[in-house]
C-alpha cells in the first residue's frame, strides 16, 4: 500500500481501511494475498460478468495469444469482425455499425463525438445523478457531483429529471404521473435552448446507486426527442448483456419507441478484458469526415475473450439466471431491510441491486453506515460496492451472472449480518 501511495494519484480511491490485493479467482470467488476467500458480489465493478477463471474464456485467450495479440485497426481483423457482426445483430439497431474501444469512457466519448458531429451541435441532454466516464467530455456531461472534478467542458450539458424515482420534486407522484411530469419538464427545457444533439442516459444509473425511472420513461422521452430530431444514446456500459434479467439491454424496458440511435457498451462483455464500443446506425457512424482509427480497440486478444464470453452467456442463458437468482436475492434483501432502520430502499432488477442507506428516521444519506457495512461484509467474506449521488449513499450488489441460488443465499446472509451490525 505504501508503494501504491508513492506512485499513484491521491484521487485513485481504494476500498477498505486496510485495502486488499486480489491475487486470483474462480467462479464467483476471489482470494486475497493473505489467502482469505471472498464471495464476489461486485465483479471488478460489474466487469467480471460471467465468472472468474472461466475455462472457455481462458482457453480462447490462450489460443489467441499463441497466434497474435494485436495488429491495430489498420489491418483486417477476423475476431473483431466476428464480434461486431454478433453485437450488431443483438443491438436491435437497424443497419448497425460497431466501433470498438478499450473502455466505457472511451465508448461514451466516441458516441458524443458522433452525435455532436452528426447534428452539428455541442449541446447534450443528460440525466441528473448520471455518470458516463472520466474523459474530459464524459466528465462534462456527468450529472453526479462526486465524479465531476471540473466545470470546464467542450460540451454544453443540460440536465433532465427522471433518473431517480424516489427522490426529487416528482417522487410523490404515481409512475404514470412521474413520467408525465418528467416529459413536461423536458419539453419546457427544450423550449428554452437551441436543439441539443442527443440525450445520453443510463437505463439504470450505475455509479449513482443503481437508481432507475419507471419503465417507459425513455420511450416517452424518445417521442419528444424524435419530433425535434434529437438523438438518443443508451449508455449500456453497466446494464447490457442480460444483467437486468428482464431484458438483454436496459433500453428494452423503454422499448416502445424502438431501439436507440446509438448504444454504448463495455465492462461485462470482456469478462475482465478491456473491451468497450459503440453501436450506431450507419448514417451516424459514418458521419465523420476525418481519419480515425483505434490502436487497441478491437485488438485480437480482447475480441477472442469477447466472442467466447458472449457465446457462453447466451448458451447458458445467464440472462435467465440473472432474472431468477436476482429475483430471489432481491426479495431476501428486502425482507432483511425491513428490519434495519438504516435502510431506506432496496431496488434494482436482475443481478444489479442497490441498498440505499440513510440516518434512521430521515432521508439524509449516511456514508459512515455504508462504509461500516462494506467493512463488515468483507469481514464476513463478501465483497460489494457502493455509490450514490446528491444526498444519497447506496450499496451496490452486482455478482457474476452465473451466481447460484446457494451463493445468493450465502451472500444475503453475510449482508444481513453486516446490515444488522450498524
Amino acid at each position: 500500500m505504501g508503494r501504491h501511495r508513492a506512485v499513484m494519484p491521491d484521487w485513485l480511491a481504494l476500498y477498505y481501511e486496510e485495502p486488499l490485493e486480489i491475487t486470483h479467482g474462480e467462479g464467483r470467488h476471489v482470494w486475497d494475498a493473505e489467502g482469505n476467500r471472498y464471495l464476489d458480489f461486485f465483479g471488478g465493478i460489474l466487469t467480471t460478468m460471467t465468472a472468474h477463471a472461466l475455462p472457455e474464456i481462458t482457453k480462447a485467450v490462450s489460443e489467441q495469444a499463441g497466434r497474435i495479440l494485436h495488429s491495430s485497426t489498420l489491418y483486417l481483423n477476423r475476431p473483431m469482425v466476428e464480434l461486431a457482426e454478433r453485437v450488431a445483430r443483438l443491438s436491435g439497431i437497424p443497419d448497425a455499425r460497431v466501433f470498438f474501444t478499450t473502455s466505457g469512457t472511451e465508448a461514451n466519448d466516441t458516441a458524443l463525438l458522433l452525435a455532436t458531429t452528426y447534428k452539428q451541435s455541442n449541446s447534450i441532454l443528460a440525466m441528473r445523478n448520471s455518470y458516463h466516464g472520466r474523459s474530459f467530455s464524459a466528465v462534462g456531461i456527468t450529472g453526479n457531483r462526486g465524479w465531476s472534478p471540473t466545470s470546464l467542458s467542450p460540451l454544453q450539458a443540460l440536465y433532465v429529471h427522471g433518473g431517480v424515482r424516489t427522490r426529487g420534486p416528482y417522487a410523490h407522484l404515481s409512475d404514470d404521473d412521474f413520467i408525465a411530469a418528467c416529459v413536461e419538464d423536458l419539453k419546457d427545457l427544450l423550449g428554452h435552448t437551441r436543439p441539443p444533439a442527443a440525450l445520453i442516459a443510463e437505463p439504470i444509473q450505475g455509479v449513482g446507486g443503481f437508481t432507475s425511472p419507471p419503465d417507459g420513461l425513455y420511450a416517452a422521452f424518445r417521442d419528444v426527442l424524435a419530433e425535434r430530431g434529437i438523438l438518443w444514446i443508451a449508455d449500456e456500459v453497466q446494464t447490457g448483456w442480460g444483467r437486468t434479467g428482464d431484458h438483454f439491454w436496459g433500453w428494452q424496458a423503454h422499448g416502445q419507441s424502438g431501439p436507440p440511435d446509438m448504444l454504448t457498451f463495455a465492462k461485462g462483455i470482456g469478462n475482465g478484458m478491456s473491451i468497450g464500443g459503440v453501436v450506431a446506425r450507419a448514417d451516424i457512424m459514418n458521419c465523420l469526415d476525418a481519419n480515425s482509427i483505434s490502436t487497441f480497440g478491437g485488438t485480437q486478444i480482447t475480441m477472442a475473450a469477447g466472442l467466447a464470453n458472449l457465446s457462453y452467456l447466451l448458451e447458458h442463458d445467464l440472462q435467465g439466471n440473472a432474472r431468477r437468482v436476482g429475483g430471489l436475492l432481491l426479495e431476501r434483501l428486502r425482507a432483511v431491510a425491513a428490519q434495519v432502520p438504516h435502510v431506506r430502499e432496496v431496488r434494482g432488477r436482475g443481478l444489479m441491486l442497490g441498498i440505499e442507506l440513510t440516518r434512521p428516521g430521515t432521508d439524509e444519506a449516511d456514508p459512515a453506515a455504508a462504509s461500516a457495512v462494506l467493512e463488515a461484509a468483507r469481514e464476513g467474506g463478501l465483497l460489494i460496492g457502493k455509490g450514490g449521488g446528491h444526498n444519497t449513499t447506496s450499496l451496490r450488489i452486482a455478482p457474476p451472472l452465473s451466481l447460484t441460488v446457494a451463493e445468493a443465499e450465502e451472500g444475503a446472509a453475510i449482508l444481513e449480518n453486516a446490515l444488522r451490525s450498524i
